[in-house]
């Protein structure tokens, strides 16, 4: 396993004096990494870590043990007291159970039992908050990052491999049993993509998909050199995602969106096309604010921290 990020000062400091506060871990189960930040009471970073997801793992069995791996090692710099644990897909947040997850094989996995299992095997059991990462992700941009300080209701999605909304209401996300938010998962009804799923079309990972490219930076680049077919691809991207926020506008009504994930990463040439889209379709409806996630890939892993920091209050 990798050595945290900053682990030798920060185990030198933690040696000689005390760390302020109780500190927590946040944990963020991506597709093809797992992330994790140890933070002190005061809000320092004390350590990091990146580390392959466990593939072909439909159990979840090598992912909770590198969950518990990682809680050992941040043990080592500071005593910890609350994990935060984000994992991907159709999550049941109160239920601590991974509905479904297509990229890592899960279906109906009680992942949040597996993971204190886990811990108390090590004699690590500490309290554990458990929910999908798009909510984790959409927690930390309402509260330190792009909507922080905005009015409710806040919808924040991430446009990246997969496509999800996340909604926060009163400060809080809308979970319905793992449901809210699915709009990537919509079957296309008419015109040319007609039987696709939304994010297919409108995904950093749709898009590079559609073009044989490795990601989406690549399909923005050839955009910007006027390459036809990528401006196509991205153009029909554009429409597809504006038709979905358009819908959760005027639902939801929301006064800001935060955009985030791959895609976000390519700023005006998405950002202002799929402004200009939006209004096409609001008509009097109100056009919620379009802003750029502050957290970044860090989100998810910011809002475990978060949660994990609920669990103490």
């Amino acid at each position: 396993m990798t050595p945290p990020v900053g682990a030798a000062a920060v185990g030198e400091a933690a040696s000689g004096s005390t760390v302020p506060g109780a500190a927590v871990l946040g944990i963020d189960v991506g597709g093809t990494t797992v992330k994790a930040r140890l933070v002190s009471g005061d809000d320092s970073v004390l350590a990091e870590w990146r580390e392959p997801t466990p593939a072909d793992d439909p159990t979840a069995s090598r992912t909770v043990s590198l969950v518990a791996e990682l809680v050992s090692r941040a043990t080592e710099i500071a005593p910890v007291a609350a994990v935060g644990l984000a994992v991907p897909g159709i999550v049941d947040d109160a239920e601590g159970v991974a509905v479904h997850a297509v990229n890592l094989g899960w279906r109906d996995v009680p992942l949040r039992a597996l993971a204190e299992r886990a811990l108390a095997g090590r004699t690590l059991a500490v309290p554990l908050a458990f929910a999908q990462d798009v909510r984790a992700g959409a927690l930390a941009e309402a509260t330190s990052g792009a909507a922080a300080g905005v009015d409710c209701p806040v919808v924040f999605v991430p446009v990246g491999t997969g496509l999800a909304a996340a909604i926060i209401i009163d400060g809080a996300p809308l979970v319905s049993g793992g449901w809210a938010g699915e709009i990537g998962q919509l079957v296309i009804q008419h015109g040319p993509h007609a039987g696709r799923r939304v994010e297919e079309i409108a995904s950093a990972g749709g898009i590079a998909r559609r073009l044989g490219l490795a990601d989406a930076r690549a399909a923005a680049g050839l955009v910007r050199g006027g390459d036809p077919a990528a401006s196509a691809v991205w153009s029909d991207a554009v429409d597809v995602l504006a038709d979905s926020l358009a819908w959760l506008a005027a639902v939801v009504a929301p006064t800001t969106i935060v955009l985030g994930g791959g895609l976000a990463e390519a700023g005006d040439l998405l950002f202002s096309p799929l402004a200009l889209a939006l209004d096409s379709r609001l008509g009097i409806v109100r056009r919620p604010d379009l802003v750029r996630a502050v957290h970044g890939e860090a989100a998810a892993t910011v809002g475990a921290v978060l949660l994990a920091r609920a669990v103490l209050a």
